[in-house]
């Protein structure tokens, strides 16, 4: 049965005013498919760049990939889900901006009854990020330094509290000092503040001259120079958002120059390809929740309806820890 949902949907690229709260239809769901009643969602940088056009997709079309909520109804071949059960994702096609809609259902998985859903929905993308960064693509390990720029925006707080679990001594580059405050306070070992000092020369003293092994970078273009400077022969340079812009015109030459550096553009989804991959990574990251080894930290809500202020919020970086949107 077909019903209608208010949702946000943009029929153009553009700035936050091209985002619109509109009336759309939602059919019912498909084979392999479950309708969702949405209860939070979750805001990602990648929703800015799908609303200005970095990264292109069809007009029109809705924004968002992370949201929780409660099963409303199954399609056909679904087996793991079932109505009533309390779930999220993190990996959807868009459209997550929405009271209701139908996710394929092998990007679905379980929440714990402890865990709540804007607790879900604040951590699913940004904290799988840093399963699949920190435990998969560079498997970090206890007494090792490594360095996280933008550690107190929504993913690097997550990896601070990460790296501290597994007793990894994470630097984390900041502006300001109250984020420099709320990195340390999250995990985060040593912290830089790039606004007044040096991060090369703040690296080359917090590791005796040795630097580091491995760069996390979400930052993009503004920092990849100096990531790469802050890095071990042969090491690992991991660029996974472009928060400043692209990164553009990379010389092989100077990875050569510069000690036979590794670079690697990773992104979540190559790391969860199935149902049984998404549920097991989603467990291990709850599993440090309910231990209380890593605390969802939700910096500031707003309601669905308001996801401009939002945006504005977040591509200003006005923003500490998650942004969650908000429905009745």
């Amino acid at each position: 049965m077909t019903q209608m949902v208010k949702a946000i949907r943009i029929e153009r690229n553009g700035g936050p005013e091209v985002l619109q709260w509109a009336s759309v239809e939602l059919p019912a769901p498909q084979e392999q498919e479950v309708t969702i009643r949405q209860k939070a969602v979750g805001l990602n940088f990648i929703d800015i760049y799908f609303r200005n056009g970095l990264y292109s997709h069809p007009l029109p079309h809705g924004l968002g990939f992370e949201a929780s909520g409660i099963v409303e109804a199954v399609g056909s071949g679904v087996t793991h889900l079932k109505v009533g059960d309390r779930v999220a994702y993190g990996q959807s096609p868009l459209g997550a901006y929405a009271q209701a809609r139908n996710v394929p259902a092998d990007r679905v998985v379980r929440i714990p009854d402890a865990v709540s859903f804007e607790q879900a929905a604040a951590m699913m993308l940004k904290g799988l990020t840093c399963w699949y960064l920190l435990r998969q693509t560079y498997r970090v390990h206890e007494g090792q330094t490594i360095l996280f720029h933008a550690a107190a925006g929504g993913v690097g707080l997550y990896a601070c509290q990460w790296a501290r679990a597994l007793g990894v001594k994470l630097i984390g580059t900041v502006s300001g000092p109250e984020k420099a405050a709320l990195a340390k306070a999250n995990g985060a070992w040593e912290v830089i503040d790039y606004s007044y000092e040096d991060v090369v020369q703040r690296v080359l003293e917090l590791t005796n001259g040795q630097k580091v092994p491995v760069v996390y970078d979400g930052v993009g273009k503004d920092t990849w120079e100096r990531s790469l400077d802050c890095l071990q022969p042969r090491g690992l340079m991991v660029s996974f958002g472009n928060a400043s812009g692209p990164v553009t015109g990379v010389n092989l030459a100077t990875l050569a120059a510069k000690g036979s550096l590794y670079v690697t553009r990773p992104v979540l989804g190559a790391y969860v390809p199935t149902q049984e991959t998404m549920q097991a990574a989603a467990d291990e990251m709850f599993e440090l929740v309910l231990q209380g080894k890593i605390k969802p930290l939700i910096g500031q809500r707003f309601a669905l309806d308001q996801v401009a202020q939002a945006h504005e919020a977040l591509a200003g970086r006005c923003t500490t820890g998650s942004t969650v949107l908000t429905l009745d």
